[in-house]
């Protein structure tokens, strides 16, 4: 493997673990705060990706100036996330939460399943693909080697931002503060005057808008096909599972350590790139059972 190489097969890994941690930091922080492993969370991601290749195609089919197809990103994000992932906790998970994880598991699988026939009656099988955002911004020469901007910056600077900016809500602000009494003691949150059920809400919102973010932006580098939510619900579960269920800041190193081991095995292995996830997940929870930055709970009876 050429020096040439290893560095494309870097910014590869780069850019692939901006999107992954997009959407696994969204599944980790609604499972952190209420205990909900969500298997629709990978649906969410389907559809921030057909709806934002949706807005942008209908903004340059109109005439419109192509970089508007940026704010388009993000409010297909807002929609998905404020509209269906609102709806989704409103109307259902809000009504399992006491309830058997294994009952919660299965809601949330049901709910995966609806929503990838929803995807199939509003979009069809054919593919989407937006790519204005991706040639607008061109290429970048880094150490000699040209690569597309939007991969190189915009996708890691703003994965980024999200786990600098969750840091700063949670820990900073008033309702971070709410959020993580509640993530501590549920009970003694209430009884102290904090809404649970609003703060359940505003997790499981902002956990949504992450994935359909992730979607969203993942439609300038990529075809938007029908089942692309399936994978990345498993990707999600692996770097979740791997950081430590619950662990924003792991999430991130585990993103990073996944995207870059598959982004090397697409050059050196490619038999192996679907594997190493699951592999690398393997591996950690052998020696670390509770992930990289998990630690171990009592259990409260």
């Amino acid at each position: 493997m050429t020096l040439n190489l290893a560095f494309i097969a870097l910014l590869d890994g780069l850019s692939y673990a901006s999107l992954i941690f997009l959407v696994a930091v969204g599944l980790t922080l609604i499972f952190g705060v209420l205990g909900v492993l969500n298997v629709a969370h990978g649906s969410l991601y389907a559809l921030g990706a057909y709806t934002a290749a949706t807005f942008g195609g209908q903004l340059v089919a109109a005439g419109w100036s192509p970089w508007l197809t940026y704010p388009a990103l993000v409010a297909a994000a807002l929609c998905v996330g404020l509209v269906v992932g609102g709806l989704m906790e409103r109307l259902l998970l809000r009504r399992i939460y006491d309830k058997d994880p294994v009952l919660q598991l299965l809601v949330t699988f049901a709910v995966f399943m609806m929503l990838e026939n929803v995807q199939r009656m509003i979009w069809g099988v054919q593919p989407y693909y937006m790519a204005s955002p991706l040639q607008l911004l061109g290429n970048v020469s880094v150490f000699g080697i040209n690569y597309t901007a939007y991969q190189t910056i915009v996708l890691p600077v703003l994965a980024l931002a999200a786990l600098l900016g969750l840091r700063f809500f949670l820990r900073r602000t008033d309702a971070g503060a709410q959020i993580m009494a509640v993530t501590e003691d549920r009970e003694a949150a209430t009884a102290i005057g904090i809404d649970a059920t609003r703060v359940y809400f505003v997790t499981f919102v902002v956990g949504a808008i992450l994935a359909a973010l992730g979607g969203a932006l993942a439609t300038p580098t990529t075809s938007v096909v029908p089942g692309m939510g399936a994978n990345m619900i498993v990707l999600s579960f692996a770097v979740a599972a791997s950081a430590g269920l619950g662990q924003i800041e792991g999430a991130a190193l585990s993103a990073l350590i996944i995207g870059m081991a598959r982004s090397f095995a697409v050059y050196l292995a490619p038999e192996f790139e679907v594997l190493m996830p699951y592999l690398i997940m393997v591996v950690i929870l052998l020696f670390r059972p509770y992930g990289l930055f998990g630690t171990v709970q009592a259990r409260k009876i």
